[in-house]
């Protein structure tokens, strides 16, 4: 190959020498201006096992171990997680050392740390430990809010007000989450209508709710229910929707979860393991599984950033802590398609 001819004077004497050549590295370029290319499609998907889970089944898991799933978790690259809940531990032994557990996670750079709170007193708590969100349920079927929280929807409508005077009084930036649950019916009413939901949610938020999120509590909904109730509240209150909570009851958790994205939610709940669930069911799935609800995301090119492998690896640990309880999903068992699967999940896998 011909080189590209130089002179070079060296002691009085012209030269002809080769011109070095310079090694020339390809330059990847998108062939669309970055300020024009779509944004990368992004969903978070919120651990609550260490709450919705656990509360749900027998077993006590220590705290040691409670905290050894966070830090995994966190490790894997979820940054939300429902670390407990503020009830009397006589009601709810499994969840009896939330204030330590919220305390860990409070160390971890970026982490959300939420907590379930039934009433002021659990908000009083949750603030003097300073967790990031506070859950407020509220049921839209009055005969289940009864029977769970001892209050009508609406007397849980007047206590996120006075959780709200509260927060507001010492100053904190705890955000509030009021979730509507048994938005898609109810095992103890039956049928709970879509305008009841809608008025409840828009209650919350008038009351001093952040934000709102609606629950399929007992595995009632199916997609095109779905698509329709999550429309008409998103087209009420925008992004204040903050979060899906479905539940694999009946085989529609991920498909429910799709009918959400569709709407425009990009925030769900998730259990490692589906674990929990509908306590009416006997040995029905529980929540949507969070390993399976991520490798579902990543899939359709949705980023998570949380790396399915390592939850996978901490599922198989936390199974062992919880030998003899009903676990659930479909990943573990058939493991990540090797030829199939997107780049980042084939090296993954093959690692």
């Amino acid at each position: 190959m011909a080189s590209e001819m130089y002179f070079l004077i060296h002691s009085g004497i012209f030269r002809i020498l080769p011109r070095p050549t310079r090694k020339r590295h390809p330059v990847h370029t998108s062939p669309i201006p970055s300020d024009l290319q779509p944004p990368v499609a992004r969903a978070i998907v919120r651990e609550v096992g260490l709450r919705d889970g656990l509360q749900s089944i027998a077993t006590v898991v220590s705290t040691a171990h409670k905290i050894e799933w966070i830090n995994a978790a966190y490790a894997a690259g979820q940054r939300e997680i429902e670390v407990g809940s503020f009830v009397p531990a006589r009601l709810l032994p499994q969840l009896a050392d939330t204030a330590e557990v919220l305390a860990h996670a409070k160390t971890l750079p970026g982490l959300v740390a939420s907590v379930l709170v039934p009433n002021i007193k659990g908000a009083e708590r949750a603030l003097e430990q300073g967790a990031d969100l506070m859950i407020v349920p509220l049921s839209a079927s009055h005969a289940h809010s009864l029977a769970n929280l001892r209050k009508t929807p609406d007397e849980v409508v007047a206590e996120v007000a006075r959780i709200r005077s509260l927060r507001d009084a010492s100053g904190s930036r705890t955000l509030i989450e009021g979730g509507v649950g048994t938005a898609f019916g109810c095992t103890l009413q039956g049928e709970v209508a879509e305008r009841e939901v809608l008025r409840l949610m828009q209650a919350l938020l008038d009351a001093g709710a952040d934000r709102v999120s609606l629950a399929d509590t007992v595995g009632y909904a199916d997609p095109a229910a779905v698509a329709r109730l999550f429309g008409k509240a998103r087209a009420l209150v925008g992004d204040r929707l903050a979060c899906a909570h479905f539940h694999d009851t009946r085989g529609m958790g991920l498909a429910n979860v799709y009918a959400a994205w569709q709407a425009g939610i990009t925030r769900f709940d998730a259990c490692l393991a589906g674990i929990g669930g509908c306590p009416h069911a006997p040995g029905a799935s529980g929540n949507v599984t969070t390993e399976d609800l991520v490798f579902m995301l990543e899939r359709m090119g949705i980023a998570t950033g949380i790396d399915v492998t390592a939850l996978l690896a901490l599922r198989q640990r936390v199974a062992g802590w919880l030998a003899g309880e009903t676990l659930h999903g479909t990943l573990w068992q058939a493991g990540l398609p090797q030829n199939a699967a997107p780049a980042v999940l084939r090296e993954a896998s093959t690692a």
